[in-house]
């Protein structure tokens, strides 16, 4: 158990929780027997869900049938006290007695409560919300998606250093490339926030990251940056849009190849393609957004996901703790 990565789980948020996040942890179970689960939640549900599907010595159940609701607002989800399945998961990294904790449960009452329970990293004012985007060769990193609406020139360089960590701890052998999210990619475009920490990138070169400048939205899937940095507004605006587009991409396609005789025959024939085509958008391989710039990882999986998109943000807890992802954080600032 020593060299176990120690997992937080808040079983209890979520659509359709405890067993969506019972399930993933399962499969993750299935695929890498390097984790150790902490399972805060309701023990009698939980235990009925589990089945003796994972060795008891690769987990451990923490009973609480206190527990955040979806339409809690963060102030409601604080005041319902330190035995939400929520607020007991964080708490137990707070108490190194976790490695990271994850939580599909209400994302403002998640951020409240970590903030209630952790530090901030020194010289960090704002913690950001962190995830991954596909890109043509790969993926990036993109951040702040909705933490913060506003933010100083000094927060988003907090975010570069911060993104360009997170980046290297989950793709090692690949140095972080940095663009600011702009409306343009000339110099002189933008607001004077945008203007002034572009200076401030690029007076400070780094054996870290590069920084490649401006970058438009038209151009975030090219791949030729990995970790682009935004205020949390601008970027919750293009990650929803990004969202948007692919589903409606999938549902025409779908439509399209399934609405008439030729489109069915077409269908049967390009199955394998469509089938990697559709594998690309799913939006389950890349769940797990991060909270970056507390003194302990926390990750939010998104409420409305499956088994298998939990099971995916448990892959990218895993990662992090491997990366080291707090300390080079610190190193770096």
């Amino acid at each position: 158990m020593a060299d176990l990565i120690k997992i937080a789980v808040d079983a209890m948020g979520g659509d359709n929780s405890p067993k969506k996040v019972i399930d993933g942890i399962i499969h993750n179970h299935k695929k890498n027997k390097g984790n150790f689960f902490k399972i805060f939640g309701d023990k009698n549900k939980i235990i009925s869900l589990l089945k003796d599907e994972i060795e008891s010595q690769h987990y451990e159940i923490i009973h609480t049938e206190n527990l955040v609701l979806s339409t809690d607002s963060p102030l409601e989800a604080a005041k319902k006290g330190k035995d939400t399945s929520m607020w007991l998961a964080i708490e137990s990294v707070k108490n190194k007695e976790a490695d990271i904790v994850i939580s599909a449960g209400n994302t403002g009452a998640l951020l409240v409560i970590a903030k209630l329970n952790l530090k901030m990293i020194q010289d960090i004012d704002k913690p950001a919300l962190s995830a991954l985007w596909p890109n043509k060769n790969g993926m990036s990193v993109v951040l702040d998606l909705g933490a913060n609406i506003e933010c100083s020139s000094k927060n988003l360089f907090d975010f570069s250093i911060m993104g360009a960590s997170l980046y290297t701890s989950l793709y090692p052998d690949k140095k972080p490339n940095i663009g600011l999210l702009n409306i343009g990619s000339e110099e002189l475009k933008g607001n004077e926030t945008i203007k002034e920490t572009f200076k401030i990138l690029s007076n400070k070169k780094s054996e870290n990251y590069d920084f490649a400048g401006y970058i438009e939205g038209n151009q975030i899937m090219d791949g030729e940056i990995n970790v682009i940095i935004s205020d949390g507004f601008t970027g919750n605006i293009a990650l929803k849009t990004a969202e948007g587009t692919a589903n409606f991409i999938v549902k025409e396609l779908k439509k399209a190849m399934t609405g008439s005789f030729i489109g069915k025959i077409s269908s049967v024939l390009n199955f394998y393609n469509l089938k990697k085509f559709k594998n690309r958008l799913d939006p389950r391989l890349y769940n797990g957004a991060i909270f970056l710039g507390l003194d302990s990882p926390v990750v939010k999986s998104h409420g409305g996901t499956d088994f298998i998109g939990f099971s995916n943000s448990l892959d990218v807890c895993n990662k992090i703790v491997k990366g080291n992802l707090i300390e080079k954080i610190k190193h770096n600032i």
